[in-house]
């Protein structure tokens, strides 16, 4: 794109969370000289999410405000304004100050955590999705409450986590057979049970939610738990409903399909992060992606895509982690397909890993403390490089020194 079209074209993020703030970062990095506007809905400067479960729940940090200077990369921060509409005829967005025009649009606006049916509104039930809602439960943290974490993802282990090491009585209610049932097969995931037991946590598996009362949970079986707190971790949903009446192609989840450059199917209209699927020629097929590692390469594409230098497909090995029980736990590809799945040590032990082999290629791996796994099971990954099965499954030899 010639550098006179670049200045006059308008390029309107909505959303400034990493996706949205990385979007804009990437713009100038790539040469971008149009103006560019960014709009979050929060008040707040934009900041960093995975620490919210971590070191500001326990109040080991004030924030995690991005460390961008907008004013130096001429971006116009929008904050505290909600966009209620888009209007792709028009190159408009709707907002609560009055539409916004847009020559590129850019979609970044994240996912929502799903409500517990009926305890909207009861005191002392909590969502952790925001700064603000940290900042919430930062003081039941503080006074030692009895708390009830209703889900056992990731979320609700990270949590669950915090609140024991600040000396809460904590119980997770998870509705599946184990913890992570959504994101790991049982045998993977049921080791990870023990571990909320030996936190001093309690984990009650099988466990539906009826009701949500002040001081206490009552769940489909009659049982009655007390709960100065409740902390709902059951998942999350693309931030999508502004988008309705606008035309824009949305999968069953609500998210925005996107193409495998970030397109979405309005023209001008790019979408990134929690709130957009893509298409993975690695994995054959459409991934939604809620993950940090995600929001923080996808606006590479999206950036590269707007400046006319296109670096291919978006098609990434898909990565996140998660400490919880004093472990740290990470994750790189995607096993829906795999046809074999290698233990690389004890899940009784304090660190093992788990590989994922389709036709004898790593397409996914778990590893609990075990970093070097991860990073050279990654690079395998990548480059759907084969491995001996039996060499692979031994712990004693390097994942790289495993290859055939």
């Amino acid at each position: 794109m010639s550098e006179q079209k670049q200045a006059q074209q308008q390029v309107v993020i909505v959303g400034a969370g990493m996706a949205g703030v990385q979007t804009a970062v990437a713009l100038r990095e790539q040469g971008f000289t149009g103006p560019v506007t960014l709009i979050g809905a929060e008040p707040h400067q934009p900041y960093d999410r995975p620490p919210l479960s971590k070191a500001i729940l326990l109040g080991k940090a004030e924030d995690s405000v991005f460390d961008v200077d907008f004013e130096a990369l001429d971006v116009d921060l929008r904050l505290g304004l909600d966009v209620t509409g888009l209007r792709p005829a028009d190159h408009e967005i709707d907002t609560e100050a009055g539409p916004v025009p847009y020559d590129v649009l850019v979609v970044a606006t994240g996912a929502h955590p799903i409500t517990l049916r009926g305890a909207e509104g009861v005191p002392g039930v909590h969502l952790l999705r925001t700064l603000d809602d940290a900042v919430r439960l930062g003081p039941v943290l503080e006074r030692r409450h009895t708390v009830v974490v209703v889900g056992a993802g990731w979320i609700g282990a990270e949590f669950a986590t915090a609140a024991r090491e600040a000396g809460c009585a904590v119980t997770v209610v998870e509705a599946a057979d184990r913890p992570l049932a959504g994101a790991l097969p049982a045998e993977v995931a049921a080791p990870m049970s023990g571990w909320y037991a030996a936190s001093g946590a309690e984990l009650l598996t099988h466990a539906r939610v009826d009701t949500v009362r002040p001081g206490r949970v009552v769940l489909a079986d009659g049982r009655e738990l007390p709960a100065d707190a409740v902390v709902v971790g059951i998942g999350a949903r693309p931030a999508t409903g502004w988008l309705a009446g606008s035309g824009m192609a949305l999968d069953p989840s609500g998210a925005v399909t996107a193409d495998e450059r970030l397109r979405t199917s309005l023209p001008d209209v790019y979408a990134v992060g929690d709130c957009a699927s893509y298409p993975s020629a690695r994995y054959g097929e459409r991934l939604l992606v809620h993950h940090w590692d995600n929001a923080l390469q996808g606006p590479r594409t999206v950036a590269a895509a707007i400046t006319g230098a296109d670096t291919g497909p978006y098609d990434p090995v898909p990565y996140f982690w998660s400490e919880q029980f004093g472990r740290f736990v990470q994750y790189a590809g995607h096993h829906a397909d795999a046809d074999e799945l290698l233990w690389r040590g004890d899940p009784a032990d304090d660190t093992w890993s788990v590989l994922w082999l389709r036709a004898g290629v790593p397409v996914a791996l778990l590893a609990v403390g075990r970093p070097r796994d991860l990073a050279q099971g990654r690079k395998l990954i990548e480059a759907a490089t084969p491995v001996d099965p039996e060499r692979a499954a031994d712990p004693s030899v390097p994942l790289k020194a495993a290859v055939r």
